[in-house]
């Protein structure tokens, strides 16, 4: 009979993936509806707006973005979000990278870290976050005052991050 010592070890596995957001995030670059992508012409910006098809939009996390070293006043990206918000699952400012670890940072802080409270904790590796330090400071921060150790990787293979003393 074969004995899965991982399972009764005792080890709690934590994947960070499982907090990424589910909705698809898209960055939306408001350069493009700039005059020669650097200048703001008001009711040329208003008319492209208004003629853009917004629809790709819908039910996705907007990142509203500027490519350019434009000066944009902020009721630009005010009138942008006006458009946005009725189909979009939510408008957030930045780029998509920013938005996706707002969004992490947000699920993670949601954490009821109390349930890892003196338990030993596997943060998993590899898969989408895995060049993504700061996914990986956010549960650190989270935990370290309350588990019992702290590693990375995968049960079969781990590298030791913390053990209380």
């Amino acid at each position: 009979m074969l004995v899965n010592k991982i399972a009764q070890s005792g080890l709690i596995v934590l994947d960070l993936e499982n907090y990424f957001p589910k909705i698809e995030v898209v960055e939306i670059d408001i350069s493009q509806f700039l005059f020669k992508g650097i200048i703001l012409r008001e009711k040329e910006f208003r008319t492209s707006l208004k003629e853009y098809d917004w629809s790709p939009f819908e039910n996705k996390i907007i990142a509203i973005t500027c490519s350019t070293d434009a000066i944009i006043p902020q009721w630009a990206y005010m009138l942008v979000t006006s458009l946005l918000l009725p189909q979009a699952a939510s408008v957030y400012f930045g780029s998509k990278q920013l938005v996706e670890e707002h969004l992490l940072v947000k699920a993670l802080n949601e954490i009821n870290v109390e349930q890892y409270r003196d338990e030993m904790v596997i943060i998993k590796g590899c898969g989408k976050l895995e060049k993504s330090g700061w996914a990986y400071v956010e549960i650190s921060k989270l935990l370290l005052p309350v588990v019992k150790s702290l590693m990375f990787g995968e049960p079969c293979s781990t590298v030791p991050v913390y053990k209380k003393k």
